[in-house]
């Protein structure tokens, strides 16, 4: 019986082990999608407790208490207390065996802390107090967090209206970590409601200086967001749309549509649909004169329920995954761009795994030879981020595609405890070749080859596919 989560957790063969502790645990981490708050780096700050860094904001972990029957205030309510938080959560933590949470949070704990012991209730307080001791040391800070784990480059997620004053101000400090923006403009689509677009659109006119009264207006002042957002080292955009629109439209009827939605008139289905449309090309057309890579993070059904959304807001843990069929319209669209000679390199990440061979085999369908892996399937995302979830992301992107090309794991998280997730990650694929190896399916004579392609995936093919 092995140890839990020693030094060979997830490593089942001798090769696998090697190719871990040799290859890939020494590459520095590339996170080129989180969810960080910038100003947190551009501060430095210093946690308040590890209910703080741990509990706050962290989706994940609420769900898993509601289910456990823990009441609302102990997860997101303000009249409780860091210690009556934390307490809840190490007495679901017992409860989340086979979940990826209880790996994640004892190897955050011992990556972290350097704390070896099983979080439950009778170890709870002396684990609270000793990590909220070291939170007070200055390498505990967020900055000092993310050279824990020897973190080079992360990349935010950012609106197009966002000042970039948090990320000029770290990149001024001196601070050797590159912090860069991504270009997040979900809200240049998002016409459902009227109101909140005039508003977007008033808060869009203001940062650009760019009075905005009709599309081309809308179209210009981006254009000016663009080119700020490269100025300040943005690479990437990222979109998170619940299936892809690739519906037919005129440049007149987009002109017209934008028009109504701004007057404050509601829009009919195919109305936005052709609006999402329009847009989706207009910003992959924006990137591809930039070089940069576009990520599509699809198939999400938000804020499902809507009692707890009217009292929490967004982002709260009432999220699932949908079912769409989205795979037509995914073609059409980036057909659209690669007919017109404006793709640029593209991430796909799909939600639900039944959609794992279809992106697999989707990114084959507009490689073009320029740039190794120019369309990415990317890494098991949210809901599938875990141990499952990335080996079937791994074996359909391997069946299917060049799994020596594939540009790794990222964090997409919130939390700067979350690196540990590219450990999780290498140490999952160092498994899966391993094995391949031992049982005679890739040959030991090309050992070589595999531990370069192990240390490729880890950080060397993100470090080029960005031009980091």
């Amino acid at each position: 019986m092995k140890n839990f989560m020693d030094e060979n957790f997830l490593l089942q063969t001798e090769t696998a082990q090697k190719l871990y502790h040799e290859h890939a645990a020494k590459m520095p981490i590339i996170d080129y999608h989180c969810h960080l708050i910038p100003q947190m780096v551009a501060d430095d700050y210093q946690f308040k407790s590890l209910t703080e860094i741990w509990l706050g904001g962290d989706h994940y972990k609420w769900r898993a208490m509601r289910t456990n029957g823990v009441d609302e205030r102990y997860c997101t309510g303000k009249e409780t207390s860091d210690w009556e938080k934390f307490e809840k959560w190490a007495e679901t933590v017992p409860y989340t065996f086979r979940n990826p949470l209880y790996h994640w949070t004892h190897l955050e704990l011992k990556t972290a802390f350097g704390i070896d012991k099983i979080l439950n209730p009778k170890t709870a307080r002396e684990i609270y107090e000793e990590c909220n001791e070291k939170l007070q040391q200055p390498e505990y800070s967020a900055r000092g967090m993310m050279r824990r784990y020897h973190v080079e480059t992360v990349c935010t997620t950012d609106d197009p209206v966002d000042s970039l004053e948090y990320h000029i101000k770290t990149r001024e400090s001196g601070f050797e970590i590159k912090m860069l923006p991504t270009w997040r403009p979900d809200k240049t689509m998002a016409v459902e409601v009227p109101s909140d677009f005039r508003t977007y659109m008033e808060k869009l006119s203001a940062v650009s200086g760019v009075t905005i009264s009709s599309f081309d207006d809308m179209v210009s002042a981006l254009h000016k967001r663009h080119d700020f957002f490269a100025e300040q080292g943005c690479k990437l955009s990222d979109h998170g749309i619940e299936e892809f629109y690739a519906e037919n439209y005129t440049d007149a009827e987009i002109k017209t549509i934008f028009n109504k939605v701004y007057s404050g008139q509601v829009l009919t289905k195919e109305e936005i649909l052709k609006f999402k449309s329009a847009m989706l090309v207009i910003l992959g057309e924006m990137d591809w004169e930039k070089g940069w890579t576009q990520q599509f993070h699809y198939g999400a059904i938000r804020n499902n329920n809507t009692k707890m959304f009217k009292l929490l807001g967004p982002d709260t843990g009432f999220d699932s995954i949908g079912e769409f069929t989205t795979a037509k319209a995914m073609a059409k669209f980036l057909d659209r761009l690669n007919m017109e000679g404006k793709l640029t390199k593209t991430i796909l990440y799909n939600l639900n795994p039944c959609a794992n061979e279809v992106i697999a085999t989707m990114v084959g369908n507009f490689q073009d030879g320029t740039i190794p892996g120019k369309i990415q399937f990317g890494s098991g995302w949210w809901f599938l981020d875990q141990k499952d979830g990335m080996e079937k992301q791994i074996n359909a992107l391997s069946l299917l595609g060049l799994l020596s090309r594939f540009v790794g794991m990222l964090t997409d998280s919130r939390s700067f405890l979350s690196y540990p997730r590219h450990e999780y990650f290498r140490r999952t694929l160092c498994n899966l070749l391993g094995n391949d190896i031992e049982n005679g399916e890739i040959p030991v004579c090309e050992m070589e080859r595999v531990n370069q392609m192990v240390e490729d995936i880890a950080y060397n093919n993100a470090k080029k596919f960005f031009q980091f």
